[in-house]
C-alpha cells in the first residue's frame, strides 16, 4: 500500500494556491488518491520482477495475487490508505502492517508543538486512539489514520511504524533485531 506522501501535499498546495482558498474533502482525497496511485506505479516498477503485475486500486475487486508483492493505492474519497491497507490485510489474512512513515516513533503527543513529547515503542490500540482521536480529515497528519486504528484493532492487527529513509532500521526490523520504531497491538 502506498500513500501519497510529498507528492499529495504537492498537489494540495499548489490546488490551494491557484484556487485561493480551501479545498473540499472530495478534492483533498482525489489528489491524495491521484498521488497514492503514481507511488504505487513507483513502487510497482521497483519491485517488477516479483510484484503482482497490477496495483489494487479498487478494492469491491480484490483478486489474490501469488507473486511475493502486491502494491496498492487509494481507492476512493473518505478512505485512508492506513484504512485500505488494514482492508487488503483482512483479505489476504495479514496480521502484521509495516508502516513506512517519515518519523522513527508515535508520540504521546506532536513533538513539533511540545518539546516535551515523550516517544512511544509499544502501545495498545486503545491507549493510541486516545492520541489519534476517531475521526479521518484528509491530509491528516497522523501516525496512523483513526479509523484505520478501529478496523485494526477490531481485526487484531499489529501496526509497525518506522522510518521508511532509514533502511538500516528496516533491515533490523526484518531481521528480527532491536530496531527503531513503535509497535501498536
Amino acid at each position: 500500500m502506498t500513500g501519497g506522501g510529498s507528492t499529495a501535499r504537492s498537489y494540495r498546495d499548489a490546488a490551494r494556491e491557484v484556487i485561493g482558498h480551501e479545498l473540499n474533502r472530495d478534492d483533498l482525497d482525489w489528489l491524495g488518491i491521484h498521488a497514492t496511485r503514481l507511488n504505487a506505479h513507483l513502487i510497482r516498477t521497483i519491485f517488477r520482477d516479483i510484484a503482482h503485475p497490477y496495483i489494487i486500486k479498487n478494492y469491491e475487486i480484490i483478486r489474490k495475487a501469488k507473486e511475493p508483492v502486491v502494491v496498492a493505492s487509494g481507492w476512493k474519497p473518505g478512505w485512508s490508505t492506513d484504512y485500505d491497507a488494514v482492508l487488503l490485510c483482512e483479505d489476504y489474512g495479514v496480521k502484521t502492517v509495516l508502516n513506512l512513515s517519515n518519523i522513527e516513533k508515535v508520540y504521546d503527543k506532536d513533538p513539533k508543538k511540545f518539546p516535551e513529547a515523550k516517544p512511544i515503542d509499544k502501545i495498545s490500540w486503545a491507549d493510541f486512539r486516545k492520541i489519534v482521536g476517531d475521526e479521518w480529515i484528509p491530509g491528516m497528519n497522523a501516525p496512523f489514520d483513526p479509523i484505520a486504528a478501529q478496523k485494526a484493532q477490531e481485526l487484531g492487527i499489529k501496526v509497525v511504524i518506522v522510518n521508511g529513509n532509514d533502511f538500516e532500521n528496516i533491515e533490523k526490523y526484518f531481521a528480527g533485531q532491536e530496531f527503531v520504531g513503535t509497535t501498536i497491538e
